[in-house]
């Protein structure tokens, strides 16, 4: 038998649908590079993005025996990595380390000349949404993730709780999450995998 290197990826994904594990050390050793940089288009994390990547090829093994009917391998396996992307970033921005993210992408991207006509739009628009927030919310926000004070840090500052400053993040977060849905129709998620796509 030829060596796995010099297999398409066609005859490596029906030895890895019996199990062959060198066929499958081979597509991860083709595919990681490429997957991490998708994940890491999405979720903009390199925590996030090398947990999700590792997700993905765990799911390729654990569903190998599907791969028989599977004509493009690299096809199903770039449309599972965006899947699980998408779906990382709806449980991620319930985190304190997403709406963090969130702030700074705003941040970056409001300094980026080559931004296109949409990613503006959405972007006024989460900058919006977030100046209907109490003027309390306003500033921890600003202060938590403006000028990336922890939430200890800001308490102090404000002398209010760590816990009621938490709380005013998951306000902040709902407030946003439920305006894009009503108003814009999408959900939190595909909004910022637009925004991110760059």
């Amino acid at each position: 038998m030829l060596p796995v290197e010099s297999l398409s990826d066609f005859e490596l994904q029906q030895l890895l649908a019996y199990g062959d594990k060198a066929a499958y050390n081979e597509l991860y050793a083709r595919y990681l590079v490429p997957v991490s940089r998708l994940m890491q288009k999405y979720l903009h994390s390199a925590v996030l993005s090398g947990d999700a990547t590792h997700d993905v090829f765990i799911k390729i093994w654990n569903k190998r025996e599907q791969l028989k009917d599977i004509q493009l391998f690299k096809a199903y396996l770039f449309t599972m990595s965006r899947n699980l992307a998408l779906d990382n970033l709806k449980t991620a921005f319930r985190t304190e380390t997403a709406i963090s993210q969130i702030s700074a992408s705003i941040t970056e991207y409001r300094n980026t000349v080559e931004e296109d006509r949409l990613t503006k739009e959405y972007l006024l628009f989460i900058e919006n949404t977030l100046a209907t927030l109490p003027q309390r919310s306003r500033e921890i926000f600003a202060l938590c993730r403006e000028q990336g004070k922890t939430y200890d840090e800001a308490a102090k500052e404000l002398g209010v709780s760590r816990n009621a400053i938490k709380n005013h993040m998951v306000l902040t977060m709902k407030v946003l999450s439920s305006k894009v849905e009503s108003e814009l129709g999408i959900s939190l998620s595909v909004l910022l995998a637009i925004v991110f796509k760059h």
